[in-house]
């Protein structure tokens, strides 16, 4: 659903690119909280989500490059605001996909420059908050298990991409540039959007369920779901029994190990880059659901060149390397590298901007004495 250039006018442009900034600036501020692990739903999982964010956006880039089937001609690719809200929460998974989207755009000359902020008003800020709204309230309704947080993950997936649909219909009827029916663009964009949003939600539903089954505590979604360990005392005799059943004893919290996350990091790497590397070369060839809607209601004709066509790593090929399967490939795995590098480096900064503030407050009494 990368929109390129020349589809959207200038003033829409703007205002939705200063949407995006502020929706990001927002979000900056929202995600030093959820690297730090404070706020609602804080805990241990959370001061480990910094080294695992900028994975889940490389995780993301690579199975953007994995199109399926949909239908007859068209294909669909994963749009990952709902598996990054889930995985390490809305604040940062918003800034996961912006990463990602910027990456396409300046690299790969994938969704246009001054579309920029159209495309993560759509495919990070509505995907983002319209699944974890959803994802909230099902896991409330829902029983509290984790086959629960998975089919919520499900559901609000499923229902993310058609609503990034209707954003980009809503959007394209404010300023779209071609004289096209709006119903017609309506139709079109959510009909074949419902379809990609199954792939979508299985997708998500897979991923969530893989990590929630090995460490649910890094699931940002799943916090909570296991009941705090309590210590109860062993009554010595039948008196003292009432009593010391009735009186629980917080485990301390020193006592909880802390586990490592490099299993988990490497092994969502190397999945990255198996699925960037290798398996894109088998994706599917068809233009995406945007494109297809484009080209048979006349919209394409209206879009430009764009500013980084003549990248070395434009349209996902590495350039004067003849060899498809070689070209594409490294092209994938340079973009996973280039994505991990710049949301890993954003996400520690925030992280330790956040922990420097938190510092500060407690050593200034020691200041004062």
């Amino acid at each position: 659903m990368h929109v390129p250039d020349g589809f959207i006018n200038a003033p829409v442009s703007v205002a939705t690119g200063a949407l995006a900034a502020a929706a990001v600036a927002v979000s900056l501020r929202g995600a030093r909280r959820e690297l730090a692990g404070t706020g609602q739903g804080g805990g241990a999982g959370a001061e480990r989500t910094a080294p695992l964010a900028g994975l889940v956006a490389a995780f993301i880039f690579a199975v953007q490059m994995l199109n399926f089937p949909v239908a007859a001609g068209t294909s669909g690719h994963l749009l990952g605001g709902a598996l990054a809200a889930i995985l390490v929460g809305p604040y940062t998974g918003v800034l996961c996909v912006s990463v990602v989207l910027l990456m396409q755009g300046v690299l790969f000359a994938d969704g246009g420059l001054t579309a920029l902020g159209v495309n993560i008003t759509d495919m990070a800020i509505v995907t983002t908050v319209v699944a974890y709204g959803l994802f909230r309230v099902l896991v409330k309704v829902l029983p509290r298990s984790r086959r629960s947080i998975t089919v919520a993950s499900f559901v609000s997936a499923l229902v993310s991409v058609p609503a990034a649909a209707v954003a980009f219909t809503a959007l394209y009827a404010l300023g779209g540039t071609a004289d096209v029916p709006l119903g017609k663009v309506f139709t079109a964009m959510v009909g074949v959007h419902v379809l990609i949003g199954i792939g979508e939600a299985a997708i998500t539903a897979l991923t969530v369920g893989a990590v929630i089954a090995v460490r649910p505590d890094l699931v940002h979604g799943a916090r909570g779901l296991t009941a705090p360990l309590e210590l109860r005392t062993s009554p010595l005799t039948a008196a003292d029994a009432a009593p010391a059943a009735a009186t629980p004893v917080p485990a301390p919290a020193a006592t909880a190990p802390r586990r490592s996350v490099r299993r988990v990091w490497l092994a969502g790497l190397s999945a990255a880059l198996v699925c960037a590397g290798g398996i894109s070369y088998y994706a599917s060839a068809s233009p995406d659901g945007l494109e297809k809607v484009a080209h048979d209601q006349g919209i394409d004709a209206k879009a430009r060149d764009h500013a980084a066509k003549d990248s070395p790593l434009a349209d996902y090929s590495v350039k004067d390397i003849t060899d498809p399967r070689l070209s594409g490939g490294l092209a994938g795995v340079i973009g996973v590298g280039a994505t991990l590098a710049v949301g890993t480096g954003v996400f520690v900064v925030l992280r330790r901007r956040r922990n420097a503030a938190d510092a500060r407050p407690a050593a200034a009494p020691a200041e004062r004495a």
